[in-house]
This record gives structure tokens, C-alpha cells and sequence, in this order.
């Protein structure tokens, strides 16, 4: 019976675990009959939750993104102008002016494009800092991070395992400890009744009480506390790790919720876009503008004003495209994102407010994953452990 009870113990917990993150996406029929994983399920509260923390408490993205030199960015992207421009104002010109590029020698189309290049870096160092003065009119972090998270389930996830791994593993663990406990209790009222009922009762005493005690250990005391006339010390498992869970969590914001290129596709595709295009169209206007100076009427006239306008939105929508092209696709932008990532420093930033956190603080990075549904897990601990208890009893009447 111990043995039994041992081994309910821990297989209800590894189940109770698997369902808080799996399957990801619904399974069954909806809305009764089947299972979603908690954590996807419950991507938009406990998402929200997490990224109020991580904005609200751990990071200031208008200090992250002021820390980038626009002078260092644009040397860092120096080449990548260069075949950008040559890229777009190939095209464009052969697009919108077809018979002036095919009267123009080889050498005075070079001319042209090394002439407007040399202007990119200018206009994006004013692009930068037109963006710094005021990064929150062009990107929504808030609805970036929740985004991200909606868009791929798995990263929350992810970010809960990889940041409670050692809790999670208690918590099979313990089903195993307490288990064996509780089966010794177990053996000595059945020889004193053998009453069928106490199978399944204390199958489900062992699911339910285990689930319960696990999740109290992990989260309290928050402070170290002496138990049994101080021979004893105890501190909430999630508190004492606290230096290293703060490494692993900002490891994965860093490389799953706030990279670079999220960021980049933010400003791209998010709700502010059109304010970031109107201030390319802006910058890319005057390069041209100032490309043509005293010809740029002559220009107007030839193609027509509206033409004009086109060509120059058109070359900044072409600008922005290629930021979000794939790799292969488009100019190497290696350099200049490797360079963002360094001057974010989102990871340093997250595990050096993360570690500043009181306790109670520190408990919702974790916490919110079981609060609203841990009735949940322990509700099916204690179901799985009523069902394993019945297979104990028709095991002791087969003998």
C-alpha cells in the first residue's frame, strides 16, 4: 500500500503538471468535452500579468531604446545602405522614369546612386533621433510582448518551465514523499477496517493534500522561517532561488519576448505603423529632395507631381520592407541587429531589477501560472488519485 500510495502520488502530479502546458492548442469539442493546457489556455490573463510586471516594474522600454547611439547604428548599417539604395533606386528609377535610366551611362547611374547613399546614413541618424524624443508614439511594447506571447503559446510556456523547472520537479517529487506518508497511514486503516472505501478515499486524500502542500512549499514562507524549535529552516523553494531564477527569466526575455527583430516588426506591423512610415516617407523625401535640389522642378514636371510623391512614398515603403525580409533576402542587417542587442541589454536589465523585487513582488513572476486554476491541478490530482486507489482495491481482492 505505501508503494501504491508512492506511486499515485507521483504519477497524479506528472500528469497534473503536463496538463498546465499541454496540448497546446484545444483538444476534443469544445466547450465541455476536451482539454486545452492551462497556461495556453489562460495565455491572455497570465500573458497580461507577466508583461505588466516586466513593463511596469522591471523595465523602462523608453530607457532601453535610448540607450542605442544613433551614430554607432548608422556605421553599423553603413553597407546595407549602400545596397539598399542601389537595390530600390535601380528599381524605382527604371519604374517610374524608364526612359531617362535607359538614357543614362552605366557610369552616371553609379554616380547617381553613390550620390544618394552617401545622404542615407544622415537621414537615418534624424530618422533615430526623431524616434528617440518620442519612441512610445511609433511602438507599443505592451502590445508587442502580448502579442508575441498569443502569436506562439509555447514561449509562455516555455518561460514558465524554464524559469520554474526546479519547482515543477518538486512537485512530482513530493507526490512521491507524501505518498509513501500517507500509504503508511493508509495500510494501518485498512488492516484495522478492511473497508473498501478506504482505497479511494485515501487515493484522493493523497492527489488532493500533495498538489496542495507542493504548491504552499514552493511560494511560502517568502521570508526563511525556523520550525520545530528552530532546528528546522525553511524558505518558499521559488524565493530561495531567487538569483537564479532572475538569470533565467531575463535569458528568456531577452531571447523570446524582447528581441531585436520583434521589436523591429513591432514598428513595422503593429498598431503604430502608419506613424513610423509617415516619419521614413519624411526623411526619405528630403534625401530626394535634396538629391535633386535645383532639378528637382524639372523632375516634377517631367513625371508629374503625384508620380513624384509616389515614387518617394514608394521608396520608403521599400526601405521598410527590407528591414523585415528574411535572411537571404535582403541587405546583411547582422552587424547593425548584434549591435541593438548589446546596447538593449534587456537580459542585464530584467535580472538586475528582477534581483531588486521584494518577495512578494519576486512571487508574481511565477505565480499567477497556478493562482486562478490551481484549484484545477488539484481537483484532477485528487480524481486521478480516487481512480487509482479503486485499481488498489481490486488488486488486494484479487489476492
Amino acid at each position: 500500500m505505501p508503494v501504491l500510495a508512492a506511486f499515485i502520488g507521483y504519477v497524479t502530479k506528472l500528469v497534473a503538471i503536463e496538463m498546465m502546458f499541454r496540448p497546446v492548442e484545444f483538444l476534443g469539442r469544445p466547450p465541455l468535452l476536451g482539454w486545452q493546457g492551462i497556461v495556453p489556455r489562460n495565455v491572455g490573463r497570465i500573458g497580461s500579468v507577466s508583461v505588466n510586471l516586466l513593463l511596469g516594474r522591471l523595465i523602462n522600454p523608453n530607457q532601453l531604446l535610448s540607450r542605442m547611439d544613433p551614430a554607432e547604428f548608422t556605421e553599423q548599417l553603413r553597407e546595407p545602405l549602400q545596397q539598399a539604395v542601389t537595390d530600390i533606386g535601380t528599381d524605382l528609377l527604371a519604374k517610374y522614369q524608364p526612359q531617362l535610366w535607359e538614357m543614362l551611362p552605366d557610369q552616371a547611374r553609379s554616380l547617381l546612386l553613390r550620390q544618394v547613399a552617401a545622404q542615407a546614413p544622415k537621414a537615418v541618424a534624424e530618422l533615430m533621433a526623431d524616434f528617440a524624443r518620442n519612441p512610445d508614439s511609433y511602438l507599443d511594447t505592451r502590445d508587442m510582448a502580448l502579442s508575441n506571447l498569443a502569436d506562439d503559446r509555447g514561449v509562455l510556456n516555455r518561460l514558465i518551465r524554464d524559469v520554474g523547472g526546479p519547482e515543477l520537479r518538486f512537485i512530482a517529487r513530493s507526490g512521491l514523499y507524501f505518498g509513501l506518508i500517507i500509504g503508511l497511514l493508509q495500510a494501518l486503516v485498512w488492516g484495522l477496517t478492511h473497508e473498501p472505501l478506504v482505497m479511494p478515499v485515501f487515493g484522493a486524500l493523497v492527489g488532493l493534500s500533495t498538489d496542495w502542500l507542493a504548491l504552499k512549499m514552493i511560494f511560502y514562507p517568502r521570508e526563511e522561517r525556523r520550525f520545530l524549535f528552530g532546528l528546522v529552516r525553511y524558505q518558499g523553494l521559488f524565493q530561495k532561488r531567487r538569483m537564479q531564477v532572475a538569470g533565467d527569466y531575463g535569458k528568456v526575455i531577452a531571447d523570446e519576448v524582447l528581441t531585436v527583430p520583434k521589436i523591429v516588426n513591432a514598428l513595422l506591423t503593429g498598431p503604430r505603423s502608419d506613424r513610423l512610415l509617415a516619419l521614413v516617407q519624411r526623411h526619405v523625401s528630403r534625401v530626394v529632395d535634396r538629391q535633386l535640389g535645383v532639378a528637382r522642378p524639372l523632375v516634377v514636371l517631367s513625371i508629374g507631381s503625384e508620380r513624384y510623391r509616389a515614387f518617394k512614398a514608394d521608396a520608403a515603403k521599400r526601405a521598410l520592407d527590407l528591414l523585415n525580409a528574411p535572411p537571404g533576402r535582403g541587405p546583411d542587417l547582422e552587424p547593425a541587429m548584434a549591435y541593438a542587442k548589446e546596447a538593449l541589454g534587456v537580459e542585464r536589465t530584467v535580472v538586475s531589477a528582477m534581483r531588486a523585487l521584494t518577495p512578494l513582488e519576486f512571487e508574481s513572476v511565477l505565480r499567477p501560472a497556478f493562482r486562478q486554476d490551481e484549484w484545477k491541478l488539484i481537483l484532477v490530482g485528487g480524481i486521478l488519485g480516487a481512480i487509482v486507489g479503486e485499481l488498489q482495491l481490486l488488486v488486494l481482492v484479487g489476492h
